[in-house]
């Protein structure tokens, strides 16, 4: 398998540098960090939208629209799941059509649009069931919305999750284009970029966390969907300020088509046989159009895939082109399959394994709810700011990490990064099993501290910093598993299609959602029928302990498909420390 990639060496820099130099459409010299302000803050504050929204929409569903938690949790998930498989059709739109920047354009106009229709959700009565009483909503007395009222709040989600679509995949490579990558200083550009991005998405998480979940609460829930909403605003135009230093790259083209003509190719010539020894011209190797790759050989793995570029007749043309791609790939297309389909068995074991971070915003808020707030005599805290907890240990424990940890363990295995990147992700699978164990025990005290406390409101006499083990828990899993992932991909991955790696976290992510819905309801329906329904209305009559030690039972399978998959794979290159 390790021959298999191996031959991808070009760097990514050099990549994109070909890129620039082949546009025709670049004329001006990169702008580097002088585009900076326009593209990142655009990127900066849709996820200052979206991450806004997603914060305490848990705690919205419920309380102004009278939803029960199963309903709202199922809604929440299925959004956040169409919203993480967006990008990558935006990805395909940018690649083959339209650019980066008509793309980045065209979503930020859809969120505009989507977090105008929240607002005005939150700003007409009409638009929301009627007002309820707190007794009211605990017994299950409010009026729900009717079908006007929750097609418009769909609506509203729907062109959130296209405008996220639109910007999430393109921001950082559009970007990237604006470094000249040539040159030193743009190369460093580029590098200290991904740094910036990663502080500014903390910095966002921690506001909307807060600020915004504070404002939401206490307030107004039309100011704080009113407060997003102008700052998606103010990102458009800035946005479109910077088009005259902006760097545009011509769209080339998708890779998903390459890849199913290898697909089609092998199987039209499925009845040929290989030849035994490789004779130079038998298979399709033209020069690469950057001529930056190295002449490529087939390798034996997968060979049966080897058939799309074996040359038959006159399938090449005089000037060196096939006559047909969908009859005739080359060896670069072969092999780039060849890693696709090694990558997959990880990336399935990824969704499941994320299903522990997806109850984090769900019913991790429900149990807020009924906890006690306070922290100290006068401060109260947003249930759904809880999440805080996870930011805070992310931004002390990864620096701690990179810069202790890392280096004594390379010391130790003389492996770049300390451990391998499958290492890592299995570690952070370890952590979901854990939060979710962890998780279950603190929901049964807390459940038994609500029920022997009696209080007609429901409230456990217990802090809801009781819930920190599992948050911290689970920020633990967030760097190991998502930071692994994202690494991973970016490395293993061919270098000319890392776009493709990047959609998969947000793929990850979606199935994920998609998963959690389709457990949530299952657990629901079968549960009730049995006569003791683990997600029932009132958190506190529930089983939601045993469906979390359920999520550990799943996950506990899914690490051993994982080891099963990791002990087979083999990575294109491995760096040793001398």
């Amino acid at each position: 398998m390790s021959g298999t990639c191996s031959s991808f060496s070009p760097s990514e820099e050099e990549i994109g540098a070909a890129d620039l130099q082949d546009t025709n459409t670049n004329q001006r010299k990169p702008a580097g960090w002088k585009a900076m302000p326009f593209v990142l803050g655009n990127e900066t504050f849709e996820r200052l939208a979206s991450f806004g929204l997603m914060a305490n929409f848990m705690v919205y569903l419920q309380s102004e629209y009278h939803m029960n938690q199963v309903k709202a949790a199922t809604l929440l998930n299925t959004w956040s799941a169409a919203s993480n498989f967006a990008p990558v059709i935006g990805a395909y739109v940018s690649d083959a059509f339209i650019g980066k920047f008509w793309t980045i354009a065209f979503g930020s106009f859809s969120s505009l649009l989507g977090m105008i229709i929240m607002t005005v959700t939150a700003l007409l009565p009409q638009l929301r069931p009627p007002p309820c009483s707190h007794e009211g909503q605990l017994h299950g007395q409010c009026v729900g919305q009717n079908k006007a009222q929750l097609g418009i709040l769909i609506a509203s989600l729907c062109w959130l999750s296209i405008g996220t679509g639109g910007i999430r995949p393109c921001s950082i490579p559009f970007s990237v284009d604006q470094f000249d990558l040539t040159t030193e200083e743009g190369r460093k550009g580029n590098n200290s970029f991904y740094n910036l991005y990663y502080t500014t998405q903390t910095i966002v998480l921690l506001i909307t966390q807060t600020v915004v979940v504070y404002i939401q609460n206490d307030i107004s829930w039309a100011l704080g969907f009113g407060i997003p909403t102008l700052c998606m605003l103010f990102a458009i135009v800035l946005f479109f300020v910077g088009t005259k230093v902006y760097i545009y790259i011509k769209p080339e083209g998708s890779v998903f088509a390459a890849v199913a003509q290898v697909f089609v190719a092998a199987y039209k010539k499925r009845q040929l046989n290989l030849p035994v020894d490789e004779v130079d011209g038998q298979f399709y190797n033209p020069p690469f159009s950057r001529s930056l790759l190295p002449e490529l050989h087939p390798t034996r793995q997968y060979s049966c895939l080897n058939k799309a570029a074996l040359i038959v007749g006159d399938e090449v043309k005089q000037d060196g082109l096939c006559e047909n791609p969908w009859k005739l790939c080359s060896v670069q297309q072969v092999e780039d399959v060849k890693c696709l389909i090694n990558i997959i068995p990880i990336w399935l074991t990824s969704v499941l394994g994320f299903l522990a971070m997806n109850q984090q915003g769900t019913f991790t808020v429900a149990q807020a709810l009924k906890m006690d707030l306070h922290f100290g005599p006068s401060i109260k805290i947003p249930a759904g700011s809880v999440g805080v907890i996870t930011l805070i240990a992310i931004a002390i424990w990864l620096p701690f990490y990179d810069g202790v940890v890392v280096a004594a363990l390379e010391k130790v295995t003389k492996q770049e990064g300390g451990i391998t990147l499958l290492q890592r992700i299995g570690i952070g699978n370890l952590f979901s099993i854990l939060t979710m164990l962890v998780s279950g025990f603190i929901e049964t005290e807390r459940r038994l501290s609500a029920l022997s406390h009696g209080g007609t409101d429901g409230i456990a006499p217990m802090t809801v910093m009781w819930l920190t083990p599992q948050l911290i828990l689970i920020g633990f899993s967030e760097i190991f598993s998502i930071v692994g992932l994202i690494e991973f991909y970016n490395k293993q991955f061919p270098e000319h299609m890392r776009s493709i790696g990047n959609s998969l976290i947000y793929l990850t992510f979606s199935f994920a959602s998609y998963a959690s819905s389709t457990v949530i309801s299952v657990v629901h329906d079968v549960s009730a029928r049995h006569g003791s329904n683990w997600l029932s209305d009132d958190i506190n009559t529930s089983k939601l302990d045993y469906f979390y030690f359920l999520i550990a039972g799943i996950s506990s399978l899914n690490f051993l498909f994982f080891l099963f998959c990791a002990r087979r794979y083999h990575y294109r290159s491995s760096v040793k420390l001398m």
